[in-house]
This record gives structure tokens, sequence and C-alpha cells, in this order.
């Protein structure tokens, strides 16, 4: 893996396994330029943790679009009296997603991020959580039934879309209309090579359903998830327009079931790749917490996103000018041997798994952490009570020797397209 003469954004190599060009990219220096784009690549933890902390000198315009399609302006040469952090402030909203939270930079970022936080308090957490064994059990019920099963599309997709739409408080008469319109959505968008893909965004769907809802919840209140939102203000008491409420939900709804769909499905291809881990969480559940961290710090989901810098800035020793694109690799900092060590190693009883940075650092560190923790915890426990035994399909994957698995076609996410799983169901019954 040469950073010279591969493209991460667009050479399928690194996409099955990207961690070879990660490291090339390491040995040469936690923070170097690639050639092709001119992406400065933050592969090194301390270094990578910086960046993500300065929320002042490295804006999030571009966090989820990077080099594509760039920045409407040129932000280098002469810039007409103007200043790069000035030009990032008058063409932002230029940008794609520039409406979505991961984008916004403070003030509007904290006013957003303040409504957010009014969605995702202890309380609802934890009766979203209380809800989450229910709703584990309903998927399973079909899932397990033959002894075999495709896990994305069969489990992991559909359970956790029920557990973001009780999240959000969706009516029960609408969560089936939920699943129609968002499981194909699963695996394209945003670092997608697939442009059919990208032509199929679920967020317009999400913007007029919970735009519907606020309106409605504020003409007519109920006692529900959803009046709670509607009459959630600004930090300064201000009310904000139903589509900036609706923007936070879908938000919610789109990143936090995709990334959590590829999260476990990278837990249950080590469960069945390695019995060895699947028997000592079978014998002692307390380990699964752990296991989930060394598996976000393993296979982060994400695998990095996008800063601009505002300012000339130095990271690691190395110079970073103003308006330069970097791409903060959570892949690679979750690996610096620095932090990590033997980090190519899968180890569940790893001490300090949990400094990895799949969440993120800074004012954009992930708001939905918890979730996505509870989620993929209760689903493995869930997984483990209800079989014997769960196998990766030799069938369909090969053997243990020659196994053969698809990622999804993009330069941010990180997860397989399909997880094929035999297992031994419990009768439930006789339990």
């Amino acid at each position: 893996m040469n950073p010279d003469t591969i493209d991460f954004f667009t050479d399928q190599a690194v996409v099955g396994d990207p961690y070879p060009y990660l490291r090339a990219l390491w040995e040469r220096s936690p923070v170097t330029r690639e050639p092709h784009h001119g992406v400065m690549m933050v592969t090194g933890w301390d270094e990578a943790t910086a960046v993500a902390g300065n929320a002042e000198v490295f804006s999030s315009c571009i966090a989820v679009t990077g080099p594509f399609p760039g920045f409407p302006v040129p932000l280098d040469g002469d810039l007409g009296g103007e200043t790069v952090a000035g030009l990032i402030d008058k063409h932002r909203a230029e940008l794609p997603f520039s409406d979505q939270l991961p984008t916004m930079d403070p003030p509007t970022h904290t006013n957003h991020r303040a409504l957010l936080m009014r969605l995702l308090t202890p309380k609802r957490l934890k009766e979203n959580e209380d809800a989450m064994w229910e709703l584990a059990d309903q998927v399973l019920d079909d899932y397990l039934a033959s002894g075999a099963g495709e896990f994305i599309s069969g489990f992991a997709a559909p359970f956790t879309l029920l557990v973001i739409a009780d999240l959000l408080g969706v009516p029960d008469e609408d969560r089936d209309d939920f699943v129609k319109n968002m499981h194909h959505n699963v695996g394209g968008g945003v670092g997608s090579t697939n442009a059919k893909a990208l032509a199929h965004s679920p967020l317009e769907f999400l913007y007029a359903t919970f735009a519907g809802y606020i309106a409605d919840r504020r003409s007519t209140p109920r006692d529900d998830v959803l009046t709670g939102m509607a009459e959630a203000t600004f930090p300064d008491g201000s009310i904000p327009d139903p589509i900036d409420v609706a923007k936070v939900a879908a938000n919610v709804y789109s990143a936090g079931q995709e990334t959590t769909v590829r999260l476990l499905g990278s837990a249950l291809k080590i469960i069945g790749e390695q019995p060895e881990v699947q028997q000592r969480l079978r014998d002692d559940r307390s380990l699964i917490p752990n296991f989930i961290e060394e598996v976000l710090r393993f296979e982060s989901p994400v695998k990095g996103d996008f800063r601009l810098s505002r300012v000339d800035a130095e990271i690691g020793g190395v110079h970073v000018p103003a308006g330069t694109t970097l791409m903060v690799l959570a892949a690679g900092a979750n690996r610096d041997p620095r932090r990590f060590a033997d980090p190519d190693t899968f180890d569940p009883a790893r001490s300090n798994a949990r400094q990895h940075i799949t969440f993120g650092r800074g004012i954009h560190s992930c708001a939905g952490a918890p979730l996505a923790r509870a989620e993929t915890r209760i689903a493995i426990e869930r997984l483990l009570d209800r079989t014997t035994d769960i196998r990766i399909s030799d069938e369909l994957h090969g053997p243990a020797d020659a196994r053969q698995y698809h990622y999804i076609p993009t330069y941010i996410l990180r997860g397989l397209t399909q997880l094929n799983l035999e297992f031994t169901p419990v009768d439930r019954a006789a339990r």
C-alpha cells in the first residue's frame, strides 16, 4: 500500500482492508498530505484528538464531504483581501449537507446541539433502552426461525430502525412506513462511490415527516416525545422553526442508525469468527461492554471525517496552511501503536479500549454514543440468550482460512454489506 500510488478516496483496493494503507501513512508521518486530492491525512491519536478538539481553528463545514465537491471558491492564492475564515463563513451554506449538525460551527452548532440534547436526555435514553429488549426479541423471532440468515438486513437494520423510531416517538402506525423508506438506504449516502446510493438520500423523507410531526404537536400537544421536541427552545429561549427541529431528528435517525448497523455487523463477524471469544461472552456477560469498545476501536464504523483549517496551524510539528482540508482518521488513530499496544490484534480484554476516538472528540463528539452502546449490548445479549452457537456461513463466505467479505464502497463508512450467519436457536418456551 503505497500512499503515492493508492487514492484512498477512489481506489477499491482500500475498501476491503484500509489498514495497511493507513499504517503506511502513519509510518510516513501521523500528519501527512496525500498527493491525489491534497488532503492532509491525520492518522495519529494525539494529532487527531488535537484537530477534532479545536473548533476555533478547524471548521467542520466539510465534515461529511471532504474534498468532494470541494469548497465553492478558491482558498489559496490571491483571496482578494478576504481571509480563509471569512470565506468559510460567507460560502458555507453553498456546501452539501450544510444544514446538518455535523457540518455546523459555533454558535449555530451550539444552538442546534442544545436541541439534540433536549431529546437525548438520560430519562429518555433509559426509557428507550427498556424498550430495546422487546424490540430485539420482536425482530429475532423471525430472524432466528430458520437457523441461518443474513444479519445486516435480517436483524441489524430493522432492529436499529425500530429503536430510533421509538426514541424519537414515531407513532406506531407510521413505523412500517419508516422501515420501508429507510431500509433501502442502508449502505449508501455520504462518502459513497455508488452513484445510485447517493441519489436516494433519506433526508428529504425525514425532513418532511418530522417537520409535519412538529407542526402538528405545536398546534395539538400530546403526552409524547414528539411534543417534547416541538416545545424545545434554543438556549436563548427562542423557538426554532419546525424544519430546524426536523433536521436534528433526521440527523439522529439517519446517522445513528447507519453507524450502529455497521457496529453490529463488525461485532457479530468477530463473534462468529472467534468461537473462544464467543464462549467467553456467553460465560460472562459482564465482558460485553469492553468487547464492544474493542470492536469500536478495531473496526470504527466511521473511518474518519473532515475539517477545514480557518487559519495557519501546526499539528504534530507539521505546518497546516489556512484553507487545508484535513481528514481526521479514527480508523488510523485507533490503531496508533503509540496509544494501543499490538493495535492490529483484536483483544476483547484490552484495558484502554475505550480510549478509541470512534465517537469523536470536542464539540462534535457523538451525542448518541450511549444509545449505540446500549443497542449493541442488548442485541448481543439477546442473540447469545437465544442461540447456543453462532457461526459464519462457510457456504456463503468461504472456509475459515479463505473468507470473502464485501464492504460498502465509501471512503467514510466502514461496514459489511452482508454477513451470513448460521446458529442453533434456543426454544424460548423451554427457557
